[in-house]
């Protein structure tokens, strides 16, 4: 195992694939809730009805939408599994777009810069 949890969390790989609503509540060009520094690149939100490491749903990135939106339909393309952190991340893309790892580590890197990461996509299962 790449490394050990000190506590008990969900394991996310089994939404690889997965259909999934993703609840945005922060929009692309919007400002972190807490005042922190960070503008968000990508819309960010959360899939009802799931519970994360956290006891909050589990956040996701949407990927592949290049305007802000409230609420999108997508496939569920990466895990991003933070070692340093109780939750882990989902990335969600419209259905037909694909982006590998090094993409998307591109694409989140204004917020996961501050977590030492993993990002598991379905090729890399099978490596």
């Amino acid at each position: 195992m790449w490394w050990r949890w000190p506590h008990t969390r969900s394991n996310l790989r089994s939404f690889l694939g997965r259909v999934v609503t993703v609840e945005i509540d922060r929009p692309l060009g919007s400002r972190h809730p807490a005042g922190h520094p960070i503008w968000y690149c990508l819309n960010y939100g959360y899939i009802p009805g799931t519970v994360s490491g956290d006891g909050a749903p589990i956040d996701a990135y949407l990927v592949g939408v290049f305007e802000p939106v409230e609420r999108m339909e997508g496939v569920v393309i990466a895990v991003i599994e933070r070692k340093n952190d109780c939750e882990d991340k989902l990335v969600v893309a419209p259905p037909g777009r694909t982006y590998s790892a090094e993409q998307i580590a591109a694409l989140v890197e204004f917020q996961e810069r501050f977590f030492d990461i993993r990002i598991i996509t379905m090729s890399s299962l099978y490596y």
